[in-house]
C-alpha cells in the first residue's frame, strides 16, 4: 500500500523527517511518500497559518500524481482534516487524533505536550471536536517554536521533558502525547526521562493508516464527508505562480 503522510508547512527538512519517523513503523509493502505542500508558512503556528495550511495540504494531495491508499495530515491541531475527508474516499488519519486514541489504550488519561502556548487552544479545540477531551487531563506549552525543535533537539527534549513530568506529577497523567510533527523521534528520549508511555502523533497515523485499509474500510460518503458538490471553484487546484 502507499501512503501519502503530508506536512502542513513548507519547511522540506521537517517533511524529510515526519516521513523517516512514518517509515521506521510501516509494515513490510507500506511504501511512505512525504509531500510538502507547495505554498503556506515555514512552521504553522496559529489559526490563520492553519487554515493557510489545511489548503495547501488539500492542494498537495490533489496534484499528486498516482495511486495511494490512505492520507495521513501530520499538524498537530491544524484544520483541514474534514476537507479531505470530502475530498477523497481513502482513509484519512490526522496526527492530532490518532495519538490521543492511541494513548486511550495505554492510560486513564493522557496529556499533550506541544510547543508556544498560543498553540494550547488550537489543539484543545481539536481534541473536543474529536470527542477525546474527556480523558485528557492537560495540554501543556514547551515554549519552544516548531523550528526551534529541529535547531537545538537537545533544548527540544529538555522543555519537553519538564512539562511531560509536571503533566504527570500534577494532573496525573499517564500517558504523554507529543503534540507537534516535529517532534517525531523524540518519543524515546521523553519517555526514558518520565517513566510514563510516550506517544508520537506520525507513527501512531501510520499504524492506523494501514489498519484501515487492511480492513479494507474506507471514509463514509453518505452525509458528512459526502463529496463536495458539482460546481466551479475558481482556482483550484492552485495554478502553478
Amino acid at each position: 500500500m502507499r501512503i501519502l503522510v503530508v506536512n502542513v508547512n513548507t519547511t522540506v527538512s521537517v517533511t524529510e523527517a515526519i516521513a523517516a519517523s512514518a517509515r521506521a513503523v510501516a509494515g513490510p509493502g507500506t511504501e511512505i511518500v512525504g509531500l510538502t505542500p507547495r505554498f503556506g508558512a515555514e512552521s504553522v503556528e496559529g489559526n490563520l497559518e492553519s487554515y493557510l495550511a489545511a489548503v495547501g495540504v488539500a492542494d498537495a494531495v490533489a496534484r499528486y500524481e498516482g495511486p495511494f491508499d490512505a492520507v495521513i495530515q501530520a499538524g498537530y491541531g491544524e484544520h483541514g482534516r474534514e476537507g479531505l475527508q470530502e475530498m477523497l474516499d481513502v482513509p484519512v488519519v490526522d496526527i492530532t487524533e490518532a495519538a490521543a486514541t492511541t494513548a486511550l489504550y495505554l492510560g486513564h488519561s493522557y496529556s499533550v505536550v506541544t510547543t508556544l502556548d498560543r498553540t494550547v487552544p488550537l489543539i484543545a479545540d481539536r481534541l473536543l471536536l474529536a470527542g477525546l477531551d474527556r480523558r485528557c487531563a492537560s495540554v501543556r506549552a514547551s515554549g519552544l517554536a516548531v523550528l526551534e525543535l529541529e535547531q537545538d533537539p537537545d533544548r527540544a527534549v529538555t522543555a519537553i521533558v519538564e512539562q511531560a513530568r509536571r503533566a504527570v506529577a500534577e494532573d496525573h497523567a499517564e500517558v504523554i502525547c507529543l503534540g507537534c510533527g516535529g517532534m517525531a523521534g523524540l518519543q524515546d528520549r521523553v519517555r526514558e526521562a518520565t517513566g510514563v508511555p510516550v506517544v508520537d502523533g506520525v507513527p501512531a497515523a501510520v499504524t492506523i493508516a494501514e489498519s484501515l485499509v487492511r480492513l479494507g474500510l474506507r471514509t463514509s460518503k453518505v452525509r458528512t464527508y459526502a463529496a463536495p458538490r458539482t460546481k466551479r471553484v475558481t482556482g483550484f487546484p492552485l495554478e502553478a505562480s
